[in-house]
């Protein structure tokens, strides 16, 4: 391999490599999240802040580093799919690590008796249903496994059916006021999650060369 190609190649692995510590980052702080959502757990909501501003450091770091290498190599094919998915990808992994903390920021304020017996199950599914999708599109960016964006599929549907059986519940009167707004104005955020993470599987798609890039809005 000529010299100046194994230089590119580790401009694009290090490229990758910071992509995937972003990932890892999300995934890892909706896992942590998740259980302590119905708990009102301030510390956890502080950690994750703190990572969302490494995310917004890191974010516009790797966009410097992503032009600066389609300027100077102009690249092509595979290589040129790599660098304008990551481009493409970076606002969704900002955004879903600003949801996350939103997340935990709301849900601070709720604790497990404040919601019904149902309500506490569907949170729950949404949570762990969230982190494992999360969980499926890191996995899928760092093996470029393209077969996932089926499975995300159904799990987005899933996700939203979670919401309605969600809102429905919230609607019966069960719980407080107070609380049934809180929740009301937290379950999107869980679809929204989802959403970031179908669009991310797309992107694994377009890299493969299987089909055009479509982000959902």
């Amino acid at each position: 391999m000529p010299e100046q190609r194994q230089a590119f190649q580790r401009e694009l692995d290090d490229i990758d490599a910071k992509v995937i510590e972003l990932f890892d980052l999300v995934a890892a702080d909706l896992a942590r999240a998740t259980p302590a959502l119905p708990n009102g757990n301030n510390e956890v909501v502080k950690v994750l802040a703190e990572h969302g501003l490494v995310i917004d450091l890191s974010c516009p770091e790797i966009e410097k580093l992503v032009k600066t290498a389609i300027l100077l190599q102009a690249p092509v094919a595979s290589d040129l799919r790599f660098l304008l998915c990551v481009l493409r990808i970076l606002p969704e992994l900002e955004r879903s690590q600003h949801l996350v903390v939103q997340l935990a920021s709301r849900a601070s304020h709720i604790h497990t008796e404040d919601l019904s017996p149902r309500g506490r199950e569907l949170v729950e599914r949404m949570g762990n249903l969230a982190s494992d999708m999360w969980r499926r599109t890191a996995d899928s960016w760092y093996q470029r496994d393209h077969s996932a964006a089926a499975v995300l599929a159904e799990r987005s549907n899933e996700m939203d059916e979670l919401h309605a059986s969600l809102i429905a519940e919230l609607s019966s009167g069960q719980m407080a006021l107070a609380v049934t707004i809180e929740m009301t104005l937290m379950a999107p955020l869980y679809e929204r999650l989802s959403d970031h993470a179908v669009n991310i599987v797309g992107q694994v798609i377009y890299i493969a060369g299987l089909g055009p890039s479509v982000v959902r809005r």
